[in-house]
């Protein structure tokens, strides 16, 4: 008996509209720093969304989610932030099988967006 493990790639788009916006408005030094505390925000949120999935934290689970929406859409991440707002709707059914498919989307979409935006980052001026 073989077994197929399957490996979903999530494709992942950053807004960089959104960006130049936070850049213009904030001028590039602060812009960055927004960026990089929003950055840093989303990874430790996305590692916490982990440990409440596994210990059953629903309302803080959906508390977490909903936190990762905002931070998403400041810095332009709308694959993580829809994806967020689709384990926050299964969380408010009541469907653990889903929550679950959904949570491992979101962290899939998370460790991708992260990366985009750091590439983005990266790039020369």
């Amino acid at each position: 008996m073989q077994v197929l493990q399957i490996k979903p790639v999530e494709r992942v788009n950053v807004d960089q509209d959104r960006l130049g916006a936070l850049y213009s408005q904030l001028g590039e030094a602060n812009a960055e720093d927004v960026v990089c505390r929003a950055l840093e925000e989303l990874a430790l949120r996305l590692s916490h969304t982990e440990t409440l999935f596994s210990e059953q934290c629903w309302s803080d689970l959906r508390k977490n989610t909903r936190s990762l929406i905002a931070i998403a859409d400041q810095i332009g991440m709308q694959a993580l932030s829809h994806v967020a707002s689709d384990v926050t709707l299964c969380i408010d059914r009541g469907d653990q099988v889903a929550v679950a498919a959904t949570l491992s989307r979101l962290l899939r979409i998370g460790e991708r967006s992260l990366t985009a935006v750091w590439n983005i980052q990266d790039l020369p001026v």
